[in-house]
């Protein structure tokens, strides 16, 4: 019913799953700061999530772990599990899963994945995505866990249809009030769940990212920021405090720098007073 990839890149897990399904993102996904990242899907077992954290934070492999919890529980041939840990990758689909079924996981040194889907159109869906994983090389983790899905999707994804989707990635220091939450979205039931949680990682990023291609406020810029930023109510002798003013009030905070403006802030003023 359902297809997800579970990844690690650098010190940041985290798990994208798509499904036919209500709400996937509250049953399939979890994901733990200097742990690893676990989804659990088919007749999904959500004991699993913390089952198998606990085991990866104790210092098992993704392998290992996911052996010895799938060996405790009697409905393991209904079950699909992806499970990514630190320099480790497992998948498991059970014997009993609808067709088509399967997956595929791979330890890359600074990355690692696993790829799983059930009640899929065929294995093109699986290896759609792993193709996306690796184009998408040198792009964040949510990006790429993103573009997985995308690709599994378009592929076919899940043979019923399209309803749910979720992402729950983390990272040290990343995140509102540097939480380590990296992302954190669902779209529980829409006619296009993937290409709408592509929107809101979008948001999300606008919101909650770090500054990027920040540019220094001097001469026209700094011209151009202060007229704007007048134009929307927000004026005063520092420009710094007002631009300071506008992004709190546009929720754009985590993206401010003392270096000068960052680009998609200035995007977000230029519309706002386009």
């Amino acid at each position: 019913m359902t297809f997800s990839i579970v990844a690690r890149q650098g010190e940041a897990y985290g798990v994208a799953v798509a499904s036919k399904f209500l709400a996937v993102g509250a049953v399939v996904p979890a994901a733990r700061i200097g742990v690893g990242a676990v989804a659990t899907q088919s007749f999904a077992r959500v004991a699993y999530l913390d089952e198998l954290l606990g085991r990866l934070a104790a210092g098992e492999a993704a392998d290992a772990a996911l052996a010895a919890a799938t060996a405790l529980d009697d409905g393991r041939q209904t079950r699909q599990v992806g499970v990514v840990g630190v320099g480790s990758a497992a998948s498991f689909t059970g014997s009993e899963c609808n067709a088509w079924a399967g997956g595929v996981a791979r330890d890359e040194g600074d990355t690692a994945y696993a790829i799983q889907g059930n009640i899929l159109t065929g294995p093109e869906v699986v290896e759609a995505m792993e193709r996306a994983w690796h184009a998408s090389a040198g792009q964040s983790l949510p990006q790429r866990l993103h573009a997985a899905l995308v690709a599994g999707d378009e592929a076919g994804g899940d043979s019923r249809g399209r309803q749910s989707a979720s992402m729950y990635a983390v990272e040290p220091g990343s995140g509102y009030d540097a939480s380590g939450v990296l992302a954190d979205l669902r779209v529980d039931d829409h006619a296009a769940p993937v290409t709408e949680l592509g929107r809101l990682l979008s948001e999300w990023e606008m919101y909650f990212g770090a500054p990027e291609d920040v540019q220094p406020l001097e001469g026209d810029l700094a011209d151009e920021v202060r007229s704007g930023l007048a134009r929307l109510g927000f004026s005063g002798d520092d420009l710094a405090t007002a631009l300071a003013d506008w992004a709190g009030n546009a929720n754009y905070e985590a993206r401010l720098s003392p270096e000068g403006i960052d680009r998609r802030v200035l995007e977000a003023l230029r519309a706002a007073t386009a």
